[in-house]
């Protein structure tokens, strides 16, 4: 995002813009009025990331325009971060450019904020990592957590890993009456806007309050939405492709004592093979029951921004009710074409996750058209 386009004086200008994008693009669907979900204008971001500009003895944040690679731009500060990484900025920077084991061949730096004040740092180098890194990073996690333990430290090669703390940061979110944790790991997909996420995740939940029997979910994530939704349920199915993003949802399950919930390693087109028979997975043999017992009247879907693939949305056909978060309104609206003709919109959500730029977060809970 080019810091040119942070312009808190016209965030709403720049918010109503693209809601009136995304009204347009998906007015072919009928879709009632939306539910429009703000941002904090600044402080929103738990993550931010910057390369490393080495001159001399001096060392920036950077970052580039597109197109212009060899033109970085010094980031003296970085306003939408939270204010835990922002604070953390500066003083980090100091730090890093007084070690030189920590600042030698130092390519990028990446920061992971929660709402509990928790961070990870990461180091991200173009060498191999020794002792003396190690024995410096253990100095300056101890400088930085200042008798806390709520800053970690993990420096990556080629190769290596090192962990000077933990790889995860713990995540706590306030969901109607009840409050949820969450393990966080370094580079599995989490939601950047805290806030907004929060706000979300209330959303599906009171969608799904109306619904009834069993819930299938795609791309679960590490359980950002699994472990609410799983109370307006009988029995949860979630799947996910990604090993580390399962391990933090299985993880997630158990801190919070949630008995419903089946978390399964598969991928949307496995889940699809397997509802249809085509296939048999010996992964489905951990469920408690065989998979046609279910009462799968629902599925909800949180894909990545290329949508669902063709397969799945003839599967998501089947459901009477689907429950669809989508970061990318475009491919939203290409699924929605095909979903359209078996489904209506009862319920329409944007939520601005992304301000600044042309992103749009999307909810939208559909209904089997009555024959």
């Amino acid at each position: 995002m080019p810091l040119s386009r942070i312009q808190p004086d016209r965030y709403r200008a720049l918010l109503d813009e693209k809601v009136s994008r995304v009204c347009k693009l998906l007015h072919p669907f009928l879709p009632p009025q939306p539910q429009i979900v703000e941002s904090a204008a600044l402080g929103f971001r738990q993550r931010a990331e910057f390369r490393m500009w080495h001159d001399g003895d001096a060392l920036d944040y950077v970052m580039y325009r597109p197109g212009e690679p060899k033109h970085p731009i010094a980031i003296e500060d970085f306003p939408i971060a939270s204010d835990a990484i922002r604070t953390l900025m500066p003083t980090l920077k100091a730090q890093l450019r007084e070690s030189v084991p920590l600042r030698e061949k130092l390519f990028q730096v990446e920061f992971l904020g929660s709402l509990t004040g928790e961070i990870l740092v990461s180091l991200i180098y173009h060498r191999a990592l020794d002792d003396n890194w190690e024995q410096a990073a253990r100095h300056l996690a101890h400088h930085l957590n200042k008798g806390s333990d709520t800053l970690s430290i993990i420096g990556r090669s080629r190769g290596q890993k090192l962990i000077i703390g933990r790889d995860f940061v713990q995540e706590r979110l306030p969901i109607h009456d009840r409050e949820y944790r969450y393990r966080q790991y370094e580079q599995a997909f989490s939601q950047p806007n805290g806030q907004v996420n929060i706000r979300m995740v209330e959303w599906a939940c009171e969608r799904a309050r109306a619904l009834q029997g069993d819930l299938l979910e795609l791309y679960c994530g590490n359980g950002n939405f699994t472990l609410p939704l799983s109370r307006h349920f009988q029995q949860v199915i979630a799947t996910e492709v990604s090993k580390t993003s399962i391990r933090a949802a299985r993880a997630n399950v158990e801190e919070n004592h949630i008995r419903n919930v089946q978390m399964l390693r598969m991928s949307a087109e496995e889940v699809s093979e397997a509802l249809r028979g085509v296939r048999t997975f010996r992964r489905l043999a951990a469920l408690p029951q065989r998979l046609d017992r279910y009462n799968l009247n629902t599925l909800f879907l949180d894909p990545p921004r290329a949508g669902l693939d063709e397969k799945t949305t003839d599967m998501a056909k089947n459901f009477s009710s689907i429950l669809y978060v989508s970061c990318n309104p475009d491919t939203l609206a290409k699924n929605l074409y095909t979903l359209h003709k078996t489904h209506t919109i009862e319920h329409f959500a944007l939520f601005d996750q992304f301000p600044y730029t042309d992103h749009m977060e999307c909810g939208v809970l559909l209904q089997q058209r009555q024959h």
